[in-house]
């Protein structure tokens, strides 16, 4: 478990559990927000055909405390963990990848399930549901250039398009490393999953509390 603190927003990650992340305005309130959301995260193992502990905020426990930066602030886990660093066997990558697909699998029946238009926040704000997925969609090509994969996101209602997308995704984090483009430094293999597998649960946890 680390924690990620920004000076206004905390993130606390599981990094044996790609994708349970959540935030607070301290390091109580992550902490507190992580346990909570674990029954849904259970949904998401049980998809990948592994069981979830069930865990209270007093059972989680932080081994790294991380400094946040702007990108923290704005929403959006961005410190990469020491052992994130370290090479990733290809037991413990097909097990991370395989949570990864079953987030996919959450978002995509999420997204079937939801209305297109979903409740605005208090201000009128927030995407509808179409937005939201291509908003996931987007965001994905960005992350598969921090592993320097080039692609362009597939139309959400392009099914084989979409697998294709995601088969790259996976394909790029379990097989030899392409060459990284000039000037940017590729994600750890460890960390990219934890953060796409964060955005697509996040996400697809917004349509289903706004639908």
């Amino acid at each position: 478990m680390v924690l990620e603190i920004g000076r206004r927003r905390v993130f606390a990650s599981s990094l044996e559990w790609p994708g349970w992340c959540r935030s607070g305005r301290d390091e109580a309130g992550a902490l507190a927000a992580l346990a909570a959301a674990g029954p849904r995260y259970r949904v998401v193992a049980a998809a990948a055909g592994l069981e979830f502990p069930v865990i209270g905020a007093e059972d989680l426990s932080v081994g790294d405390r991380l400094p946040g930066s702007v990108t923290t602030d704005f929403g959006a886990p961005a410190a990469i963990a020491p052992s994130e660093q370290e090479a990733l066997p290809s037991r413990a990558g097909e097990r991370m990848v395989r949570l990864l697909g079953a987030a996919w699998s959450v978002l995509d029946r999420v997204a079937a399930d939801a209305p297109p238009t979903l409740r605005k926040g208090p201000r009128g704000g927030g995407r509808d549901r179409d937005q939201v997925v291509d908003h996931v969609l987007g965001g994905e090509v960005v992350y598969a250039s921090k592993l320097g994969l080039r692609l362009r996101p597939p139309a959400r209602d392009d099914a084989r398009a979409v697998a294709a997308h995601r088969r790259a995704i996976t394909d790029g984090l379990l097989g030899p490393p392409p060459p990284a483009p000039p000037r940017t430094k590729p994600w750890p293999r460890r960390y990219a999953i934890r953060r796409l597998a964060w955005h697509v649960l996040d996400h697809a946890w917004e349509i289903e509390d706004r639908s």
